[in-house]
């Protein structure tokens, strides 16, 4: 996967995008592929800045190979401040497109030799959990050759190449980078492949179509707002992205559900719980909490619960214990009386600390010593500077005590 980043006058949006894209990746699927981020600056203290920021972010994918940092040598780019005006745009836009041409060029060659295929990303994204086995899914069924698999409908965004077909791309882009975009350069060496100018329009588009496939829905989204472009706004979105291929329902047991956090529009417990949308609140402060208490004492065996999401990566929970409360009211008089002795500390209040949230997940198992339990609490225990979402949550129970309830 290529990414080209550059210096935006106001907001960078790489960190999150890279979020977006490693969420949820098993261990496997990051040995079976390589992110590639590419610096088109040559100032070098801007280069070593993010390169720091992406190792101190993901220090671990760094260290497998999983993400490298790259950047051109400043003897790349020729000399751009004298281009030739077409296609109606400013001295400007020509001038950032020339450079967006050379920038693909250079990241496509440098991956070339990397993998089978190549799929072209751009910094300021979201992917669906799943992109990665849909991507290899739908080229694995296709019958015919093709050049290029679609899985954005815009710009330059979600593109799969073969990596064998790269060189001879590259050589196309080079020979025309002056003149015009990329997608536009794409669309013409198509049209050079296969298309015989002695027939119909229609016919032309037949013929790419075989080549250019596109796979619905769309894998990614763009989120950023502030154009690479100084003074751009853009605020394109794909309207074939299924937003809800982001949330994953799970058969939680019937609960009443609380909380202290100040809840943000319609974002709430109830939604999150039926895996119907996120939960979102305003900042927590110490003290906060979130509830989860049964209708029916339950003996639980597994919890998981994920803060943040691919949109707003950055709002997690920080310092926040996962509690639990045991049904057993003697066991609960002691353990506020002398302290627990499940090797899980006691709260006052009779609950205990099964867990904690380390970089926005909570997750574990819960010792059968606790027995049955009346509620799962969320505690927050320092000021947090940022909003706070739940994006999943999920509670595995004893399958006997099912087949008890049923």
């Amino acid at each position: 996967m290529g990414i080209p980043t550059v210096k935006r006058e106001k907001q960078n949006y790489l960190i999150d995008t890279l979020h977006s894209l490693l969420y949820k990746l098993s261990e496997e699927q990051k040995k079976d592929c390589i992110i590639i981020i590419f610096i088109a600056e040559v100032d070098v203290e801007y280069v070593k800045r993010v390169s720091e920021s992406v190792k101190t972010s993901f220090p671990r994918e760094v260290q497998s190979g999983a993400l490298e940092v790259i950047s051109p040598p400043a003897s790349y780019y020729p000399d751009l401040s004298n281009l030739k005006k077409t296609l109606g745009d400013s001295e400007d836009r020509v001038r950032w497109r020339t450079k967006q041409n050379l920038d693909y060029s250079f990241l496509m060659l440098y991956a070339q030799p990397k993998g089978t295929f190549y799929l072209q990303l751009e910094d300021d994204i979201i992917a669906t959990p799943d992109y990665i086995e849909s991507i290899k899914s739908f080229a694995a069924q296709q019958s015919q050759d093709w050049m290029v698999l679609e899985f954005s409908q815009l710009g330059f965004i979600g593109k799969l190449f073969k990596s064998e077909d790269l060189p001879l791309i590259v050589e196309f882009f080079l020979m025309f980078y002056k003149d015009k975009p990329i997608d536009w350069l794409i669309d013409h060496l198509l049209w050079v492949k296969v298309c015989n100018p002695e027939k119909d329009s229609t016919h032309c588009e037949k013929e790419k179509s075989k080549l250019r496939i596109r796979a619905k829905p769309s894998l990614f989204q763009h989120m950023g707002v502030y154009s690479s472009l100084a003074g751009k706004i853009q605020n394109l979105k794909d309207k074939d992205f299924r937003k809800n291929l982001l949330l994953k329902a799970h058969n939680n047991p019937p609960a009443k559900l609380d909380t202290s956090l100040r809840i943000y529009h319609q974002y709430t417990l109830e939604k999150v719980y039926k895996g119907q949308d996120c939960f979102w609140a305003s900042a927590p402060v110490a003290g906060d909490y979130i509830r989860f208490t049964f209708l029916n004492p339950l003996e639980v065996e597994k919890y998981l619960f994920r803060s943040g999401n691919m949109e707003h990566p950055g709002d997690k929970l920080f310092n926040t214990t996962v509690e639990v409360l045991p049904a057993d009211e003697m066991l609960i008089k002691e353990l506020v009386d002398n302290g627990s002795k499940l090797n899980y500390p006691a709260t006052k209040d009779g609950y205990l600390k099964i867990g904690a949230f380390e970089n926005g997940i909570a997750e574990g198992s819960i010792n059968r010593s606790v027995g049955r339990i009346q509620a799962i609490r969320l505690s927050v225990s320092s000021d947090s500077p940022v909003w706070a979402i739940l994006s999943e949550v999920s509670m595995s129970i004893k399958a006997f005590l099912l087949f008890i309830m049923k």
